[in-house]
Parts: C-alpha cells; sequence; structure tokens
C-alpha cells in the first residue's frame, strides 16, 4: 500500500510566462506558493480475488482489466508510460474541489507519479517527477497548460520559479522572516465562486493572445521581481496586494473569457469592502478567488462576500511526499511464485 499527499497551489504573479508560446521565445518567471490542502494517491497491487484486474475510484469507479480501458485520462496514461502490468487498485481523495484555479490537475498528476514510482520500488526526485508531469500533461495528453503547477506542487514552498527557453527551469525558495511570513499568511483571504471549468479550453483562448499581448506579457513577469523585493523588504506589505490588483488587470486583458460578470462582481464587492487586491486563481472563468485583505477590513470583506465559502490557508514547504510506504506481498505474480507446500 502506497499514500502520497501532494498540495495545491497558489500562483501570485507570472502566470501565462509559463506557457511554451512564450517561455521558448522569452524566458519566464512565477511566484507561487504552495498552500496546505492536498490531493492524496491511495494505491496498491490488487490482489487477484476480484473478477476485475483494476479498480480506480474517483468521482467515478471503475472496474476494468484492460489499462486501456480506464476512463481517467491521467491513471491510463501513466499507468501506459510506466509499463505497469500488474492489477491495480487506485484511490484519489481531495481536500478541495478540482477544476478550480489551485493546480489540482498537477496535483493529481504528480502524485499519480510519485504513488506508482513507490510502488514500483522508486523513490524519484522533485525535479523528476515535475518534468515527468509535464511530459504527461502536455506531450501525452495534449492539454493547453503551461509548466508553473507540475513544479510548484512538486516542490512544495513559496518559491521563485524561472522557466528558460530550452525547458529547463529553476526552483529559489524564497526566503522571508517568520514575520513577514506571517504578515502574508494572515492577509490572505480565499473563497471558492462554486464555479468548475475546463482550465483547458479556457487556456487555449489565452495562449492565442499570448503573441499578441508582448507589452502585458513583459509587465507580467517583471512584477515577479517587484513582488519579490516586496517580501524580501521591510516596507508595507499592502504593496503586495496593489501588486495584486495590477496583475489581476493584467491578466483579465488577455481574454474576455478569464473573467466573466459574476467574477467583476465578486472582486468589485471585495475592493469596496477594503481588500487591496485579489485574483482568480488558474485559468479564469471561475473556481477560486484569492483577495489580500489588511487585518482591520477582513470583517468587512466576509461580510460583502458571505454568499461564498471562504477556505482558511496555510502556506505549506514540502511539496508531493510518500507518507506511507508498506510493500504489498499478494501480487499476482508472487502468488503464482510463491512455494506454499514445502
Amino acid at each position: 500500500m502506497i499514500i502520497s499527499k501532494t498540495p495545491f497551489r497558489i500562483s501570485f504573479f507570472g502566470g501565462g510566462t509559463d506557457y511554451p508560446v512564450w517561455y521558448r521565445e522569452s524566458g519566464g518567471s512565477v511566484l507561487s506558493t504552495t498552500i496546505s490542502r492536498y490531493c492524496y494517491i491511495t494505491c496498491r497491487y490488487l490482489p487477484p480475488f476480484f473478477d476485475f484486474k483494476n479498480r480506480i475510484l474517483w468521482s467515478k469507479n471503475e472496474m476494468v482489466d484492460d489499462i486501456a480501458d480506464i476512463e481517467h485520462p491521467v491513471v491510463r496514461t501513466v499507468l501506459q508510460m510506466m509499463n505497469v502490468t500488474e492489477g491495480v487498485e487506485i484511490h484519489h481523495d481531495g481536500d478541495l474541489p478540482s477544476r478550480a484555479g489551485l493546480g489540482s490537475s498537477s496535483s493529481f498528476t504528480v502524485g499519480m507519479l510519485n504513488a506508482i514510482n513507490a510502488l514500483q520500488g522508486k523513490m524519484v526526485s522533485k525535479e523528476e517527477l515535475a518534468r515527468d508531469a509535464i511530459h504527461v500533461e502536455q506531450n501525452l495528453l495534449k492539454e493547453n497548460v503551461g509548466v508553473q503547477d507540475q513544479i510548484a506542487v512538486a516542490y512544495g514552498g513559496l518559491n521563485r520559479i524561472d522557466i528558460f527557453p530550452d525547458d529547463s527551469f529553476s526552483v529559489r525558495a524564497l526566503h522571508i522572516s517568520a514575520r513577514r511570513r506571517a504578515e502574508l499568511e494572515d492577509r490572505m483571504l480565499l473563497f471558492y465562486t462554486g464555479v468548475s471549468r475546463s482550465a483547458s479550453e479556457i487556456a487555449g483562448q489565452k495562449i492565442s493572445a499570448i503573441p499578441q499581448k508582448t507589452a502585458t506579457m513583459e509587465r507580467i513577469r517583471a512584477m515577479v521581481d517587484e513582488a519579490v523585493d516586496i517580501l524580501r523588504g521591510d516596507g508595507d506589505i499592502n504593496d503586495f496586494g496593489r501588486l495584486l490588483d495590477e496583475a489581476w488587470r493584467q491578466k483579465r486583458s488577455l481574454s474576455k473569457a478569464i473573467a466573466p460578470k459574476f467574477i467583476d462582481d465578486i472582486y468589485d464587492r471585495a475592493t469596496k469592502a477594503g481588500a487591496t487586491g485579489g485574483k482568480l486563481l488558474g485559468a479564469g472563468g471561475g473556481g477560486f478567488m484569492l483577495f489580500f485583505v489588511d487585518p482591520q477590513h477582513v470583517e468587512s470583506v466576509l461580510k460583502a462576500l458571505d454568499d461564498l465559502l471562504v477556505v482558511p490557508i496555510e502556506m505549506e514547504r514540502h511539496g508531493s511526499q510518500i507518507i506511507f510506504f508498506e510493500p504489498d506481498k499478494y501480487t499476482r505474480r508472487s502468488l503464482r511464485e510463491r512455494d506454499f507446500v514445502r
């Protein structure tokens, strides 16, 4: 039995510069953090006492013999890529809903890769987890995704991620004082809009606009440097929120699909109640919204958005982990090969 635990992430600045259409020409930079909400993948070799060879439990309950018949695209693709021939049982549990802007798809992919590697007796590096997840999502599944989510959730922590035209990347942990970290966490309010969406579809529209939005993209990338300076400095932490407000306005200019009218209404209510800035997380269209709120205005913002679900969050530091490891003793092969009669 193997259990992997992979965090979700919040992207603050630089989103969009991690798409290949941009970074392969100009390079990209992102500032993000993982949070203490997780995707759990439990897997084991399925004992050969059932009428099916593989059981996959997610929003559906799949019981199939052939891996090629598995509906879940990531599960099917990872098992095929890693040449899994034994029957397996895989369970998915998530702290927060999928398709909501917190990198949940990449958390699932990274967690799945981590779990299957462990099942096969391999512990791989965070870099390998990130690279394999990018390969699965971009090359095998042909999704319209960037590379920041896979890297962020594999490594964990508050990081500056730089992506280079040759597809290499660097991850630099942003070391800030405990006081500054507390100031940042105390001002983050996360709300769920109740609307999920297909990130790949919205991202496709955004990607097509990127080549014509050079000035916007350059500004989006430059804000990563400014945000890092704010967090490392000792000035007004609310400057971080003001920069988020600018970043949101730049992002929403890339595509009309990013910010439907109900999102603009939520943002307007929050800022009028005292939020310094905020953003819709992920590709856009719906999901979770993050607001940066000075403690003196928290109650008024909560009241203004009392129709939405607020989710308490803390930043986490560990990234994807194997939290339970117990090698299976009763695979189909071991039962065939074991000499029970001596």
